[in-house]
């Protein structure tokens, strides 16, 4: 059995911490992080905003993302010995056609808004938090390229709740998380409902 779950949310919502400790406790789990798709910054326009569009779509290599994905469906077993994921007895036979669970989880901020991939999901998850609380977030974090001032407001802020809005037109069943709860809290939700959904699945 093969179930892939999406972890999608607002930046600095949650969504790494939440996907690091799932794959740390879930059965032959693999990850997949959008981020890891960026394109290179010569290759990022600057938009009318006068950012670097950095919150968008095409700012990701997203047909690399969907091969990547589609690797791991061909063969998990395979995908997991190469991401050095250890397997568990009766998931370690090199048979594709091996009946034991994997899990995929895709991890990232831009997961429910790209065709290709909207229809792989067993399951959709989607961490929010309010602005204040995401600014705050953003502020503290130190990343490889710093944020110029005034991009949370001027690019990321609206992008997101520009794609957060064609993600609830779209019509898809996701299920929402308070990325302010607390880390257990947030875990111990996502992982029963895990369970919930592999109980429905077997």
């Amino acid at each position: 059995m093969k179930i892939i779950i999406g972890i999608g949310g607002v930046t600095n919502g949650g969504k790494t911490t939440l996907t690091n400790r799932l794959v740390q406790t879930l059965p032959n789990c693999c990850v997949v992080h959008q981020d890891d798709f960026f394109k290179k910054t010569d290759q990022i326009e600057v938009g009318e905003d006068g950012f670097r569009q950095w919150d968008v779509i095409t700012a990701l290599d997203m047909e690399s993302m969907v091969n990547t994905v589609k690797g791991w469906q061909e063969n998990p077993v395979k995908f997991a010995r190469s991401h050095g994921v250890n397997l568990s007895p009766e998931a370690e036979e090199s048979n594709p056609e091996n009946t034991g669970l994997h899990i995929l989880i895709v991890e990232g901020f831009l997961l429910y808004n790209y065709k290709p991939l909207l229809d792989i999901y067993d399951k959709r998850y989607f961490l929010a938090i309010p602005y204040e609380e995401c600014k705050r977030r953003r502020s503290t974090r130190t990343y490889t390229i710093p944020d110029p001032p005034g991009l949370f407001d001027g690019h990321v802020w609206p992008m997101y709740l520009k794609h957060r809005k064609e993600m609830e037109n779209s019509g898809d069943c996701i299920e929402y998380l308070d990325g302010r709860k607390s880390r257990d809290e947030l875990y111990n939700e996502v992982y029963e409902s895990i369970q919930n959904l592999l109980l429905n699945n077997s």
